[in-house]
């Protein structure tokens, strides 16, 4: 299959990837084997994909636990056995004496993450509780996150490494909210579950900011369907967790998991 061919099953914006992505499975054909950052599930589609097409190359895939979202790839030749292989995530957990750890949310742990300058490709998933967090990191920053991670949203906190059977995974959390909508359309949807107008919603969405199932989506008009995963940059995430059924009027009654 010609690149032109390969980017035709992708979003523009994903080309760079594909690329990589294309460059491991090659490298791997012959011979090498290669550790990836974390992958967000889109990327993982995208790698598994590529893999599929050669004969000669496989991948696996982890995240710390059974249930991951982000996870490690390990691309290798057909011939190595990659289940004994070292995956190279660290779990990292975070307390504190002071009790304001149960106000803190996913978002306020992953702030304090980035403004060290970690790159969001080297973390994993993150597990908060009323008693602080879990998360999981590429071995290679583990140290680095560990002794500078000391304050999230000015809470002061310790770290420690622990095994990785110690992982307290908390699940995703979601707040149910009914709505009901004149049709599945991406903006109207969006517009209601993060109360913004019509108009505003248009505008991040042409931009590029939204995602459905991690894959940018530039179509306000793009239909929703239960079990789809959307994002809006800096207003977080949902899920449409079904859909009950029509009013007599025609509208769509709509169950939406919010993530928290």
């Amino acid at each position: 299959m010609s690149t032109d061919q390969l980017y035709s099953h992708f979003h523009p914006d994903e080309h760079r990837f594909v690329d990589k992505a294309a460059e491991w499975v090659e490298r791997a054909g012959q011979h090498q084997v290669k550790l990836t950052d974390f992958l967000d599930p889109r990327q993982a589609f995208i790698l598994t994909t590529l893999v599929n097409r050669s004969q000669d190359v496989q991948v696996r895939f982890d995240g710390g636990h059974e249930q991951s979202e982000r996870r490690r790839a390990l691309i290798a030749p057909d011939y190595r056995a990659l289940e004994e292989e070292d995956m190279g995530i660290v779990l990292i957990s975070v307390t504190s004496l002071d009790d304001k750890l149960k106000d803190l949310d996913h978002s306020d742990y992953m702030g304090s993450i980035l403004a060290l300058g970690m790159k969001r490709d080297k973390i994993g998933d993150i597990h908060v509780s009323d008693h602080g967090c879990h998360f999981l990191v590429a071995a290679e920053v583990a140290d680095y996150m560990r002794l500078n991670l000391q304050q999230v949203h000015r809470v002061h906190v310790q770290t420690e490494v622990l095994p990785l059977e110690k992982l307290n995974a908390t699940g995703t959390k979601l707040e149910e909210i009914g709505l009901s909508v004149a049709s599945m359309r991406l903006d109207g949807i969006v517009s209601d579950v993060y109360h913004l107008s019509r108009a505003k919603i248009l505008t991040p969405i042409k931009a590029g900011r939204c995602k459905v199932n991690w894959k940018q989506e530039e179509d306000p008009s793009k239909p929703l369907k239960t079990g789809d995963v959307v994002s809006l940059q800096g207003f977080g995430r949902f899920k449409v967790l079904e859909v009950e059924g029509v009013t007599k009027k025609g509208r769509f009654r709509v169950k939406i998991g919010k993530y928290v």
